[in-house]
Order: C-alpha cells, then structure tokens, then sequence
C-alpha cells in the first residue's frame, strides 16, 4: 500500500509566495500622444537644421521638403500599425509579426541606437541655447555637466510616472507652437514680404547652391528633422483606445510639422545667408532658430510700425512701447522655448527606449529584467535608469570635442532610416501574410498584387528609406562603422540569448504569439 502523507504536530506547510505581475497604465489620450511625438520631431529643428544647411546650404528648404515627404509615408505606416497592433514596440512588432523574431529584434535594436542619439544630442543642445543667461554654458565642461545634469532630472521624472511627464510635455509644446507660429508669421511679414529677391538669392544665387553629392547629403541629413512616429508607437499599452487614438495623433502630427517646418526653413533664408546659418562658430548652425528670432527682432521698428497704425500720439507711444518690449522679449522667449522642447525631446527618446526594452523582454528577446515594472509608480524603472546612464556614457566626449554632435546627428539618421525600412517592409508583409487581420486604421491607395492589397505610401516609403539610408552609409563612414558595429553587437547578443532560449525551447525566429484583440 502506498504511504498517504498526514500531516503531523509541529508540521509547517510552506507555499511560494505568489508574484503579481503589475501592468502599465492607460492614461493617454491623443494629446499626451501627440506631446511625446512632437517632443521629438518639433524640438529637431532647433539644432537640425543648421546641420542639414552645413552641406545643403541654399537647397536646406528643398531638402527638408523631400524627406517631409517621407515623413508621411512614415507617419501613414505607423497610424495603421498603431491600431492594428496596440500592444506598442512600434517597427519592433510589426517586423516580429511581419517576417519573425530575428527580424524583429534588428527593427528594435536599431531603435535602441536611435532613441540613445535623440536622448544624447537632444540634451547636449539645450547648454547653447540657455547660454544667453548664463554665458558659462558655452564652455565643453560646464555644457556637458548641464546636459548630464538633465538626464538624470528627466530619469527621476519618468520613475514617477509617464502622467507627470507627458503633462509636462503638454505645457511646454502648447507655448512653442506658439511661438514658431509668431516667428514665422514675423519673419514673413517683416522680413520676406519686404524683400522676397533675398530668398532666391540666398537659395540659388552663386556659391549658395549645393553640389549634387551634397545636395542627396542633405536629403538624407533631413530626415533627422523628421522623427516621433516611433515615440508615439512605443505607447500603444498605456494609451485609451489606442486603435482610435493613435491614427489621430499621427494625422495631427502631419499637419503641425510640415507647416511650421516648410515656414522655419524659408523664413530662416530669408533672414540670413546659408553661409551664416551654417556657420558653427561665429553663425547659427548650433541654435538656428535663435538666429531667425535676432533677426525678425532687429527687423522690427517700432516708431515705424506704430506711425502706420495711428496717427494719435498717445496710441504712438503705447504702440511703441509695446514693440519695444516684445523685441527685447522674443531672444529670450525662443531660449527658454527652445531649451524646453529640447528637455522634451530628451524625454520623448526616454520614453521610448524604455517601453521598447519593456516591449522585447515581454517578448523574450531581451531579459525578462527589463520588463519589470514598479510596484508603486507602475513604470518600466529599470531600462529608465539602465539607459540614462549609457546616454550620459555617450556624452563623455563633450568635454573635449563641443562640435561632436554632427556626428551624432548621422549616426542617428543609420538607425532611424533602418528601423523606418523595416516597419514600411513589416506592413507590406502583413497585407501579403495576414489579409484578414482587423485594421481599424486602413491605407488607401491600394495596388492590387495576386489579390492582396499593396498600400503605395508604404512601397514608396520603403524604397525611399532604403535608399536614403545607403546614401548615408555610402557618404559618412563615421555612421557606417559605428552603426555597423552597434547592429554586429546586437546579433551577437541576439546568438548568445538564443542559448538561453534553446533551453526553454523558444524559437530563434518564429514568432510566438499573434496580435491580441483590442481592448
């Protein structure tokens, strides 16, 4: 007879103490989607586009006005990726479930390079701005420390939680739209309505006109302005109706950026010569918009202005008065505005990389570590924490090179325009694959190939992506090897975790979970 158990006097029964998995939060709506993702492409134009008028000079509209195409090619992708897979990881999920997990896990390590540059460059160019209060902040150290400094301001706020953190993008974004709005409205009426000859001649005249190599530079080079449609996909599990919601703010997206970013650049040559603009030293290549706000600032004469208003002398004087104010206001109104969209694009990449880590762990290509969310704050704190130390790694250099941001600049474009490919190939791959998955969002301008339906945005985005992309690591060998190097390090990684996952019998491609319905 088999011996039954009892328990005796004195036994003590011991159980394993259950462990609660907590999950994010949905608390964001269109607004606080649109606050992270214009943190991040609204806040490029501060510092990009004097990159993009270092090679591009003159032809800096034209070539922010090629890869604006681009971005919404982009931006369509994401919005019917976004409500068709609200579970966020952005390319990193539609290349998974697309083609299968190796794929998908070089979409999101690409990401990572991307989200780390935005985090780096983005906080290195607040100092050049805040330096018109504090003229210490031009040194290397003093700025690097300061942008140090930010990074762990912006940990500690994402520790708490992303509420906190996207009402404070919501403040700021709400005053510099703003303010850009006021710039280049000035910058129209006061500076090239008066003399449109001025734009041509900066934009086509002789030596303002670019070679034909750097003219393709600076279309890829643009693309750096043109970012945020993965930030806004990264937060799929903490948004409210995210199939709904989602597709809206990528179409507001598309709407702000392109018409403050086609008035920024024209405005900008028409207030100075490409030569000014691209100046790092004595010009405005590391602040270009303080550069359009001088400008529009000594373009304003207040006794004339007022003279052509009123002929009453009392309302002359007040008129006065009130011009002379808003011109010794407007300097500073754009160095605070500017630092603070900068602070938020520094966030926007914080977010990002931390629910993309949290995304792949979930998904068991990463540690299960990563995915691990605070018991009080509900937030992912440990690949907060993790890459806001690599971030202030990154910008060691700072100390000792102050212009080392170009090239941060193009490595960040390898790692976007990649990760951008892959999502346009991953939606592509879906309409072939899975026809019949719910689409709450659905691209028009369909092709019809074998009876499945072919999105053209995402076929021209794909080839135009893929193609820039080789432009850039054709052209700047400090980008290619970098980048080639980061993305040789992850599939290493990638090998050594496939050995753990051999162990717990998990595939090294075949995706093994399918999109989960809608909440």
């Amino acid at each position: 007879m088999a011996d039954i158990w009892q328990p005796k006097p004195g036994d003590r029964v011991f159980r394993p103490r259950r462990i609660k998995h907590f999950r994010l939060k949905r608390v964001l709506g269109v607004p606080g989607l649109f606050s992270i993702g214009y943190g991040d492409v609204g806040s490029s134009i501060y510092y990009a586009l004097g990159v993009v008028a270092l090679v591009a000079f003159g032809a800096t509209p034209i070539a922010l006005g090629i890869a604006g195409v681009v971005y919404i090619f982009n931006a369509l992708t994401y919005a019917e990726g976004s409500a068709m897979l609200t579970s966020g990881g952005g390319s990193a999920s539609y290349a998974r479930l697309g083609f299968n997990n190796l794929v998908g896990f070089i979409s999101g390590w690409a990401l990572m390079l991307s989200y780390i540059v935005t985090m780096a460059i983005s906080a290195y160019t607040i100092p050049p701005y805040l330096a018109f209060f504090w003229p210490v902040l031009r040194e290397p150290a003093a700025s690097t420390i300061f942008s140090m400094g930010v990074i762990v301001f912006l940990m500690l706020i994402n520790v708490l939680g992303i509420k906190e953190s996207s009402r404070l993008n919501m403040l700021f974004i709400t005053i510099d739209i703003l303010t850009q709005v006021v710039l280049v409205v000035l910058g129209i009426l006061l500076i090239l309505r008066p003399n449109p000859d001025v734009l041509a001649q900066n934009m086509f005249g002789i030596g303002n006109w670019p070679s034909t190599q750097n003219l393709i530079l600076g279309i890829a080079l643009a693309a750096l302005c043109f970012t945020g449609v993965e930030s806004v996909s990264q937060h799929g599990e903490e948004t409210r109706q995210p199939e709904k919601r989602m597709p809206q703010a990528y179409i507001l997206m598309i709407v702000v950026v392109l018409v403050l970013f086609a008035g920024i650049s024209l405005v900008a040559l028409s207030a100075m010569t490409p030569q000014v603009l691209a100046d790092p030293i004595n010009g405005w290549a590391r602040d270009p918009v303080a550069g359009i706000a001088d400008a529009v600032s000594r373009a304003i004469s207040p006794e004339e202005i007022a003279a052509s208003v009123s002929s009453e002398e009392a309302v002359v004087i007040v008129i006065t008065w009130l011009l002379d104010w808003f011109r010794d206001i407007l300097p500073v109104m754009v160095a605070l505005l500017a630092s603070s969209i900068l602070l938020i694009a520094t966030n926007a990449g914080l977010l990002g990389i931390s629910r993309l880590a949290y995304n792949l762990s979930t998904q068991n290509q990463l540690p299960a570590t990563l995915s691990r969310v605070h018991h009080r704050f509900r937030t992912p704190y440990i690949p907060i924490i993790l890459f806001c130390i690599v971030t202030m790694v990154l910008l060691i250099p700072g100390f000792f090179n102050p212009d080392f941001f170009v090239d941060l600049g193009s490595l960040y474009v390898f790692g976007s325009l990649l990760t951008f490919a892959l999502a346009h190939a991953a939606i592509l791959a879906l309409r072939i694959r899975q026809p019949d998955l719910p689409r709450p969002f659905k691209l028009g301008f369909n092709i019809i190939v074998k009876k499945r339906e072919l999105p053209l945005t995402a076929i021209l985005g794909f080839l135009a992506t893929t193609a820039i992309w080789i432009v850039i690591i054709t052209i700047e060998p400090n980008s290619r090897w970098t980048g080639l190097a980061w993305m040789g390090i992850g599939l290493i990684l990638y090998y050594i975790y496939y050995l753990y996952r051999r162990s717990r019998r998990l595939p090294l491609t075949h995706p093994e979970s399918e999109p989960t319905k809608h909440e």
